[in-house]
């Protein structure tokens, strides 16, 4: 079995991944880095995900590298310009080289008698041994085989799709189609409108309401210093500023709660039809920031809820029917597509 040590062992070739890579590459180019990547492409989450829509929840300022500026014009970005950004980062700094792809890690142990970890891996050539000093791991949360589902009574009763966003089929064609969205988390508001553009209909269903907030699809600020400051500087403000942001809407919510809670309401309020049941679908039992909050792009979810094209039910589900969900209500949901 063949051995490899390197000072540097990186799980991972993801926006962290890489992000890890690059500032090793920065701040300590004599050490030896390997990155060991199960996929045969670079993108992590950012190449996995392919559903309708699909893009970042958290403004790109912050979300992208310290040391590369993000010079896209959305903040909140979709799924393959997030991938271009990693992929040029790799370029930038040669990272490719590096990249063990198809790599599945086995297992890692610490040898205290070398001190050296001794990670075990499934390559494209068998199993393989890798030496490190130090183990970094970039491999995030997801499963990439088989994500999350509950186990849903009557699912096999289903005559419609049943589709996981994790796993969406190409050139899957929901046009003209009735789907129902499980959960009003990241994904499904990102879902949401987009399905919204082309199918017969698009029900959001959620056992309790979700914090949502509109953000400008584009940072105006930041587009306004681009002109004034170079690259760098124009990145590092926007950067800060956006940071300066969020932490003082977390504090606003861990000391004033009830305040940032009405301010929330007054803004759904504003961006939704007159007489809208906001305190039905948009009001939690819990407080601003016990759960991450949801962000949404020049209020698309709003609009397409304005439209008539998506609604929201808060409801909870009994089990699935042939032809739909059957609602703890009584309520039944006709479907052709559910999404999980």
């Amino acid at each position: 079995m063949t051995q490899t040590q390197v000072d540097v062992l990186i799980i991972g070739a993801g926006l962290s991944g890489i992000g890890a890579a690059a500032q090793l590459a920065r701040e300590l180019p004599e050490l030896s880095v390997a990155i060991l990547e199960r996929r045969e492409s670079i993108g992590g989450t950012w190449d996995l995900f392919r559903y309708p829509g699909v893009r970042s929840d958290s403004d790109m300022f912050t979300l992208g590298y310290r040391f590369k500026p993000w010079v896209g014009d959305k903040a909140l970005a979709d799924g393959p310009s997030i991938k271009a950004y990693v992929e040029q980062t790799a370029a930038e700094y040669d990272l490719n080289r590096l990249i063990r792809f198809g790599t599945r890690v086995l297992g890692a142990d610490w040898d205290s008698s070398r001190s050296v970890w001794q990670v075990r891996v499934q390559g494209p050539d068998g199993e393989e041994i890798y030496l490190a000093d130090f183990l970094w791991s970039c491999a995030g949360y997801y499963d990439y085989d088989q994500g999350y589902t509950p186990e849903f009574a009557g699912v096999a009763d289903f005559t419609g799709e049943v589709i996981h966003p994790q796993h969406w089929p190409e050139d899957f064609d929901h046009t003209g189609k009735r789907l129902v969205v499980i959960g009003s988390g990241a994904t499904a508001v990102t879902l949401v409108p987009a399905l919204a553009e082309r199918a017969a209909s698009v029900t959001m269903l959620q056992r309790s309401p979700t914090y949502v907030m509109s953000l400008p699809s584009t940072d105006a600020v930041a587009q306004r210093l681009r002109r004034l400051l170079p690259s760098k500087a124009a990145y590092a403000t926007t950067r800060w500023k956006n940071v300066l942001i969020s932490t003082g809407i977390y504090q606003l919510s861990r000391r004033r709660p009830d305040l940032l809670r009405r301010l929330i309401r007054k803004a759904n309020i504003a961006e939704l039809p007159p007489g809208y049941p906001v305190d039905v679908h948009f009001n939690p039992t819990y407080d601003p920031w016990d759960q991450r909050l949801c962000l949404v792009p020049d209020a698309d979810l709003f609009k397409a809820l304005g439209t008539g094209r998506a609604r929201v039910v808060t409801d909870r589900i009994v089990r699935f029917t042939p032809t739909g969900l059957l609602l703890e209500s009584g309520t039944e949901l006709p479907a052709d597509v559910i999404v999980t």
